[in-house]
Order: C-alpha cells, then sequence, then structure tokens
C-alpha cells in the first residue's frame, strides 16, 4: 500500500488557555477531495494553518510525499507543493489579472516570459482571459473569488487547501466553483477543503471529516457522516441528535 500524499498525525495547538486543535490526525490521498467540517471554532482554521505553515504545531507530525513539514515557514510549504487560498480575498488592486497570477508564478522560477505564459493559460483556464488585463479593483467579488484560486494555482501545487470557496457566491456561482474545482482535481492536484455549504460538499468530496472542539468526531462518506449523531450534535444541539436517534 503506498503512503498518502498527506499524513497529519497527532498535530495540537493552544493559544493561551485554549486548545483549538487536540490530536488531529487524518489521511489525504493523491488525487483525493477531501472536505473538512465543523462548527464554528471546531479548529478548523487553526488546522489548515497548521498544515499550510502559519501556525506551528505544538506537537505532532505533518508528512507531506513523505517529509515532516511541521516546522517549515509558509513559502517553505508553498516551495515543497502546498497552496492555499483565503477566504477574504486580497489581491493586488492596481495590477491586472495576469500580474496577480504572475506573481505567485515567482515561486517556481525566475523565467518572466515563461510566468506570464503560465499565467495567461490559468486566466483562461479559470474563465478571466478576457479580462486578463484588467485591473483587479474592476472584477467583481466572484471573478476575485477565482484570481485567488487561481493565485494558488500559478504557484503550481501537488495540494490545494482550500478555504469556503463558494461563500457569499450566488448559486450560479457555486455551480460554476463546484464545476471548476472538479476540474482542478482532473489536472492531477489533491484538494483539501473546508466548506459550510453543503450542497458544495456533496457534490464535490469523496470523503469528509469533521472536528468538534479541536477533535477529530467523524472520517467517511458525505452521506454516511453527516447524519451521524455526533455530528448533528456538534452542529445543532444534543436534543436534535437525540430526536433523530
Amino acid at each position: 500500500m503506498s503512503a498518502p500524499l498527506l499524513d497529519v498525525r497527532g498535530i495540537s495547538k493552544r493559544f493561551g488557555g485554549v486548545h483549538a486543535v487536540r490530536d488531529l490526525s487524518f489521511r489525504l490521498e493523491r488525487g483525493e477531495i477531501l472536505a473538512l467540517l465543523g462548527p464554528n471554532g471546531a479548529g478548523k482554521t487553526t488546522a489548515f494553518n497548521m498544515i499550510a505553515g502559519f501556525f506551528r504545531p505544538d506537537g505532532g507530525e505533518i508528512l507531506f510525499q513523505g517529509r515532516n513539514v511541521a516546522r517549515l515557514r509558509p513559502w517553505d510549504v508553498c516551495k515543497a507543493g502546498i497552496a492555499r487560498t483565503f477566504q477574504l480575498s486580497k489581491p493586488f488592486a492596481d495590477l491586472t489579472v495576469v500580474e496577480n497570477l504572475m506573481v505567485g508564478g515567482f515561486a517556481r522560477s525566475s523565467d518572466a516570459g515563461a510566468i506570464r505564459d503560465r499565467a495567461e493559460e490559468i486566466a483562461d483556464f479559470l474563465g478571466l482571459g478576457r479580462q486578463a488585463d484588467t485591473e483587479v479593483q474592476h472584477l467583481t467579488a466572484f471573478d476575485r473569488r477565482k484570481l485567488e484560486l487561481g493565485r494558488a494555482l500559478s504557484t503550481e501545487p501537488v495540494l490545494l487547501l482550500m478555504d469556503e470557496v463558494v461563500a457569499g457566491a450566488t448559486p450560479a456561482e457555486g455551480q460554476e466553483m463546484v464545476a471548476l474545482v472538479r476540474r482542478i482535481r482532473d489536472r492531477g492536484i489533491t484538494i483539501l477543503i473546508v466548506e459550510h455549504v453543503m450542497k458544495v460538499i456533496m457534490a464535490l468530496s469523496e470523503r469528509v471529516i469533521v472536528m468538534e472542539s479541536g477533535r477529530l468526531i467523524a472520517n467517511g462518506a458525505p452521506r454516511d457522516v453527516v447524519n451521524q449523531p455526533e455530528v448533528l450534535k456538534a452542529y445543532f444541539g444534543e436534543q436534535y441528535a437525540a430526536g433523530r436517534a
């Protein structure tokens, strides 16, 4: 049996007296789309930030392609092949779409011509080709969301961490993003996604893991996990879960 692409082993993180993540372990196989779920305050974002190098775990290991990346800086994690998007997109507003996409390309190369060619290809892939030379400040909120995704793709990741990519999107935009994420996976990129819109989770994920109070409480197929009593209790309270039993 081959080793997983990402193997998170017992990571924990405290902030003062708050234990945000407690002994979290899970695996992500190459080519998989895995969703990370949980109510507000469950520890999802903290776990994301540890994998991306923004926080250092207090304990445990994060093995990516067999290498422990738990102590690497964010830019070194990126160079190792892990990219992430942010829920709040903050592009360079006075630069064009292509110029924004080029920024990430310099993580891999210093050849400006090749980086521009790659940025233009990504813009076309995202459906932003006609706006390639448009300053980002003139884009719609959804197009800026796609640009945020493109900036991560421009670093040529093996693993993409996606944080609430359809937040604030219309139903039609949500469907477009789901199709786009599938196409990204078809390009050979493995995906770990945090998302609250359950239709997106059901449409995209082969498997979901659920956190509550910093702990992993469920791991399995989406339709199985969302009906587990412990998951229902975490989201809706003990009385609701008991009524569904």
